[in-house]
């Protein structure tokens, strides 16, 4: 049951994206191109998905299971740290340089997009690096002496 709803969420997020043109990376690249000809139509898009999502979040925050009767896990840390600047900056760089973020690109892939084949590909590859750099980031601080291993 949990599968079928995951599956159908998917679906409507990845049409959402379709009909919103975020899978098309020249609207998105548009819409950041603030100094020539921009295009401010996914502001709507970005209005009404953080309209959304602040709903979303605040039913729940109240609930303690989720509607198919899961535990809710939200996010509760609210550190500003260097590695979310870090992983915010790429973020960025890789949305102005590709016009994808992770969700749409693998729209567009799914789609046959070519670009964004080349897209998910390094996306991939980025998380494999950092989750190698964070097991050896773990590994050493195990090894190092007196280390508590947390």
């Amino acid at each position: 049951m949990v599968a079928i709803f995951a599956f159908v969420a998917g679906l409507a997020f990845g049409v959402g994206l379709i009909l919103a043109g975020m899978a098309n990376p020249a609207k998105v690249l548009g819409f950041l191109d603030i100094a020539g000809r921009w295009d401010p139509s996914l502001l709507f898009v970005m209005g009404g998905a953080i309209a959304v999502g602040l709903v979303a979040f605040a039913i729940a925050r109240r609930r303690t299971a989720s509607a198919l009767g899961l535990p809710m896990q939200l996010p509760t840390s609210r550190t500003i740290d260097a590695r979310l600047v870090g992983g915010s900056l790429l973020f960025g760089i890789g949305w102005g340089l590709a016009g994808f973020c992770p969700g749409p690109a693998l729209v567009a892939l799914g789609a046959g997009y070519g670009k964004a084949a080349v897209f998910v590909a390094a996306m991939v590859a980025g998380m494999a690096a950092v989750d190698f750099i964070e097991r050896n980031r773990q590994r050493g601080r195990s090894m190092t002496p007196g280390a508590s291993g947390a």
